[in-house]
């Protein structure tokens, strides 16, 4: 399916003022940009339209600063990052709107960038307000819309403006919602789809969605902890929502039905890793509920302690275990495609000694070895969600896989075959136009050679 909507490929742009969304809602720390990948992937974009002879005036926003101006969510440092990535001067203009910000929007010359304060500024700008949008308007002759992470969003720096100006999509919008909609429509399979998150009522549609187009779904995260109790396995002080129980026992009963009429597999974590202190933990231990492989190995020739299968009542799972992590890295060697959206365990805590792997993060750094082919089969991968690309980005390995998303929700809602206003609102192409695409999709798909064999992996405590 290609992308429906106009591109800057497609309209006259050449001397032209734009004004350009972007999403440069990054991570900045003691006034410096930590990752700018959200701003590296905007450079295409603001390069093709400067070889057109543009001059542009960009906005975002940045953070939730409510509709009120906070100095640590101004967008001064990342005018600086992107000067710095394409060596050349960004003015900064240190309000959205007004007087000043207006006269060096008219005094751009060809060639020139300005960047706007951020939009969020103004409470307006969550609002959609018409007059508001007017304004912003005012600073292009053509507005052009890059930004994917906001375009689940309609709020007038994303939607609003496009009532007052011809409004096309950037290269990196078109990438987006292209290689997304390829790969939850017409995939090559087998198609894998690796899921974490906390609530499982947050990713409730896009879980139902891969149960109805995947072909291997593996759960992690805090999210398995609320399918582990709805199978009656204890998980201590785990994060979980015991009112989530009845609902994830829904989604199993759903994937047992599918599993009857076809191969297809829908994983949970068979053993996790442990701690009972989360930001600084003295200790950790691997707690095998399923199989109890690992038990057995340890304590031979004797019997496995009662324990080793049995979360305590003050411990946390806080990652998935070596079995689980193995077992879906597995998986994705049998896969074609895999969408990957969030992370096995709590990768946000530090390793000892500047460790890069923190103890809760070897879950996901398992599958990340498999997906990047160490194993030698290195299948289209595609990731999205927030503690994911972050751990990513974090890693440095966003050239490693095929597509890592700048969206979070944005992506969650495409995935779910959600419309995003911010691309609804762009012109259409006509029914002669066509554009090359943007970028490369994952392979046609073909017919599955061999998949993992059919069934819901579905835990029982054991007993020695």
């Amino acid at each position: 399916m290609s992308f429906t909507k106009q591109t800057v490929r497609d309209i006259d742009l050449k001397g032209k003022q734009v004004l350009m969304r972007v999403d440069y809602n990054v991570p900045i720390e003691d006034g410096k940009v930590a990752s700018d990948y959200r701003i590296s992937e905007s450079i295409p974009t603001i390069l093709y339209l400067l070889d057109q002879g543009c001059s542009i005036v960009l906005m975002s926003h940045l953070g939730r600063p409510e509709g009120i101006t906070e100095p640590k969510y101004s967008l001064r440092p990342t005018a600086e990052c992107l000067s710095k990535l394409i060596n050349m001067p960004v003015q900064f203009a240190g309000d959205c709107l007004g007087p000043d910000t207006a006269l060096a929007a008219r005094s751009l010359a060809p060639g020139q960038i300005l960047m706007i304060e951020n939009v969020r500024f103004y409470a307006e700008e969550e609002k959609n307000d018409k007059d508001f949008a007017k304004k912003l308007a005012s600073y292009g002759e053509i507005f052009v819309n890059d930004a994917f992470g906001a375009a689940h969003r309609a709020h007038a720096s994303t939607e609003g403006v496009t009532h007052f100006l011809p409004s096309v999509a950037g290269l990196l919008l078109e990438k987006e919602v292209d290689t997304i909609t390829n790969v939850m429509s017409n995939p090559a399979r087998p198609l894998m789809a690796i899921v974490g998150g906390a609530k499982i009522s947050d990713k409730i549609t896009v879980l139902e969605k891969f149960i109805d187009i995947a072909d291997f779904i593996a759960i992690g995260g805090a999210m398995a902890n609320t399918f582990l109790l709805a199978q009656d396995i204890a998980i201590g002080k785990s994060l979980a929502d015991k009112d989530e129980v009845s609902l994830a026992k829904e989604i199993i009963e759903k994937a047992a039905a599918k599993a009857k009429k076809q191969p297809f597999v829908f994983y949970l974590p068979q053993d996790g890793v442990v701690a009972t202190d989360l930001k600084s933990p003295k200790s950790t231990r691997i707690v095998d509920w399923d199989t109890q492989a690992i038990a057995d190995i340890e304590s031979y020739p004797g019997q496995p302690k009662h324990e080793a299968s049995l979360v305590a009542e003050n411990e946390m799972i806080l990652d998935v275990g070596p079995f689980s992590g193995s077992f879906i890295a597995g998986g994705s060697q049998l896969a074609q495609t895999v969408v990957w959206n969030g992370t096995m365990g709590v990768t946000e805590t530090d390793g000892p000694n500047n460790d890069p792997i923190g103890p809760f993060a070897h879950g996901t750094e398992i599958i990340v070895e498999a997906l990047m082919g160490q194993h030698g089969h290195r299948p289209f991968t595609v990731v999205g969600g927030g503690d994911t690309v972050s751990y990513v980005e974090e890693r440095g390995l966003t050239k490693a896989f095929n597509h890592v998303s700048t969206g979070g929700g944005a992506s969650l809602e495409l995935m779910e075959g959600k419309a995003l206003p911010g691309v609804e609102a762009l012109l259409d192409k006509t029914a002669t136009k066509s554009t090359k695409p943007a970028t490369a999709k994952a392979p046609a798909a073909k017919p599955a050679t061999k998949t993992p064999k059919s069934g819901i992996i579905k835990h029982k405590k054991k007993s020695k």
